[in-house]
């Protein structure tokens, strides 16, 4: 039987975890399968969508750290949120389409939520809610995103929403699990997590979310759940300290 190999590390800055993830895009070609790493952040920080430009971000923004994906996508206020990054050959069955590893992850992550008794559910294209220009992820709706019913009756909010990148023979997608919202922006900006919109939620052991949800992931592949003992950069310092000095560069920062 083939293994899911999940790393969930430690929390750390902007440039060490994009870094990390892009040593993740190498470790999955090298493994020939899916891999999955969990962080935090240790500050507030604005990731970037790797298309988007710098100068809105910056104005909306100022103080906030920020940081530029190699993914795709909106921004993101992380601090409040678990992050995941999820990378897979491109030879993968769930490599080959934009869609399939989007839809594994959050159909998972849906049904694990559901059999928790949260009315999770993946947003429709119908539904026709959120702008899809706007700056912030949680602001935007695309299929497949996952929503839960606010308690006010408004249209549903967000709390996962992932975006891709094709790196060479691999693709890396990136994916915020918004468990609360974050005191560190006002505003529009501070949206509800997955504790503020269901009230069993904020007592949850989120290790024990994660084994469900990523066991579901791995009974999809026919695969056996690994959770790896050393953090991931745990042998590959050199490579990740190498790869942040990028990330940390005003030129990548700034490169739209």
């Amino acid at each position: 039987m083939t293994s899911l190999s999940v790393w969930w590390d430690e929390a750390a800055d902007g440039p060490v975890n994009m870094a990390s993830d892009e040593a993740l895009a190498a470790e999955a070609l090298d493994r020939g399968g899916l891999v999955v790493r969990l962080y935090g952040w240790t500050v507030s920080t604005l990731s970037l969508g790797a298309f988007q430009p710098l100068a809105e971000a910056q104005a909306a923004f100022r103080g906030l750290p920020i940081v530029r994906r190699p993914s795709g996508g909106g921004a993101i206020v992380h601090g409040s949120d678990l992050t995941y990054a999820a990378a897979v050959p491109r030879s993968h069955a769930w490599g080959g389409s934009t869609q399939a590893l989007y839809d594994a992850l959050h159909t998972a992550l849906v049904e694990t939520l559901v059999h928790r008794g949260v009315p999770a559910r993946l947003h429709e294209a119908e539904d026709g809610s959120g702008d899809a220009t706007a700056l912030l992820c949680f602001d935007r709706r695309a299929p497949g995103d996952i929503v839960v019913p606010r308690p006010d009756g408004r249209a549903a909010a967000k709390i996962m929403g992932s975006a891709q990148r094709r790196l060479g023979t691999t693709v890396l997608q990136h994916g915020s699990l918004l468990l609360r919202a974050n005191g560190d922006v006002d505003g529009q900006a501070r949206h509800p997590g997955l504790a503020d919109l269901h009230e069993a939620a904020a007592a949850w052991v989120a290790r024990d979310v994660v084994q469900n949800w990523l066991g579901r992931v791995a009974g999809a592949l026919g695969a056996r759940l690994e959770f790896q003992p050393l953090p991931f950069a745990r042998g590959r310092e050199e490579q990740v300290a190498h790869g942040a000095i990028r990330f940390a560069a005003q030129t990548w920062t700034a490169r739209r």
